[in-house]
């Protein structure tokens, strides 16, 4: 079955909606307005029960199926949240708030989901229950943890869960998934090397920080090619430096900020432990000392196996089985879905945003023209998950 009848037709409503969303981004926990809208519409769509302020600015909406004989009960989950980037487009919908943009397509994702609860609240072609997620505070704020924590499974019975997210340079009209890890794992890092300052023209009666720090910063690249297994996934970058503030003073400490991606729990442990051995014995062979502070962010975004292949499956009788890739590789950028797949079984999809600028590009735009595939793989998500009888 291709695109449903009813989602093309909604695709202008769903489109306004989302570029209402664009003109107005909000960060983080901070998207008042936009889950004020969202909570209005899913009433507005006559969803049987509206709930808000979960994880904070979180808000579920319910939809019953014309009967619940089946028990089953499935989630939905969009992102609201933009980020603190000033907008380079010259779209009539540009930004309205200088120095925040809708840089990764939550203002679709948002307006996809809407689309699909307005759909699924009008048919109710399905035996069990829906559940519309959305979720605050995607971007860095683990808003899919708070909305975890705050409940979200139990509350609502939900027993499996899906979430979808556009990706430049997948064509439009296309899925890509694949099964197992599909998103990395993200941690970071702040490296204090503590050396001794003084006169630069008598670097000998000094620690110098900033020469260890440039050692600490290339034995770091020992860990990912002498440390782990080739065949392992493993990032380490270090993207910040700072020490001193002239030319003429060596400084007493240099800091260094980076980040960690792996696709495995093991590679994540041996990462942690070999970067803590690396720079803390790189530092003692300059006579430096160091403090380290590791902090674990999202963790790897894992797709369950048979729930893929359920996801397959649909999206195939969405586009055809030509414009689905099932074994699209995995991305070390994070997401914090990743929660909510460790609570419950689901998986996690792409659908493609065409040639465009890739996310957190101050250039990217949602493709409104991948609106009515994400929408129908929605609704059929819930309409084959959950048959009616």
């Amino acid at each position: 079955m291709p695109i449903i009848n009813r989602v093309a037709d909604l695709a202008d409503e769903v489109t306004a909606w989302r570029r209402d969303f664009h003109e107005n981004p909000e960060l983080g926990y901070d998207v008042h307005r936009t889950a004020g809208i969202v909570a209005e519409k899913l009433t507005s769509f006559g969803c049987d029960e509206v709930v808000t302020g979960i994880g904070r600015t979180g808000v579920v909406g319910v939809i019953r199926g014309r009967t619940n004989t089946s028990g089953k009960v499935i989630g939905l989950r969009a992102d609201m949240d933009a980020l603190p980037i000033l907008e380079a487009t010259d779209v009539p919908y540009k930004s309205k708030v200088p120095g925040k943009m809708h840089a990764c397509g939550h203002d679709g994702h948002t307006a996809m989901l809407l689309g699909a609860a307005k759909y699924l609240a009008e048919t109710r072609n399905f035996d069990g229950t829906a559940i519309m997620i959305f979720q605050p505070a995607e971007e860095g704020g683990g808003g899919g943890d708070a909305m975890v924590k705050d409940g979200l499974m139990e509350r609502f019975g939900i027993q499996e869960v899906y979430g979808m997210h556009n990706w430049p340079g997948v064509p439009v009209g296309h899925f890509a998934m694949r099964k197992g890890p599909v998103m990395a794992a993200a941690d970071r890092f702040t490296i204090t090397i503590e050396g001794k300052g003084g006169h630069a023209a008598y670097p000998h009666k000094c620690i110098d920080p900033v020469v260890t720090a440039a050692h600490v910063i290339t034995a770091l690249q020992s860990v990912v090619s002498r440390g782990v297994d080739p065949l392992e996934s493993l990032v380490v970058s270090v993207a910040s430096i700072k020490a001193g503030d002239t030319n003429n003073v060596i400084p007493q400490t240099a800091t260094l900020l980076g980040t960690v991606r792996t696709l495995s729990p093991a590679i994540r442990d041996l990462a942690e432990t070999r970067i803590r051995a690396v720079v803390e014995n790189t530092c003692a062979a300059f006579g430096a000392t160091a403090k380290i502070e590791y902090t674990r962010g999202y963790p790897v975004t894992v797709n369950d196996a048979e729930k893929t292949d359920f996801v397959v499956e649909v999206a195939k009788s969405v586009v055809g089985e030509s414009a689905v890739q099932t074994n699209f590789p995995p991305e070390m950028g994070a997401e914090d879905f990743s929660y909510m797949l460790e609570q419950r079984p689901g998986a996690y999809i792409f659908v493609g945003n065409g040639d465009t600028a890739g996310v957190h590009h101050p250039a990217y735009d949602f493709n409104d023209a991948a609106t009515p595939y994400g929408v129908s793989l929605w609704a059929k998500i819930i309409e084959t998950g959950m048959p009616a009888r």
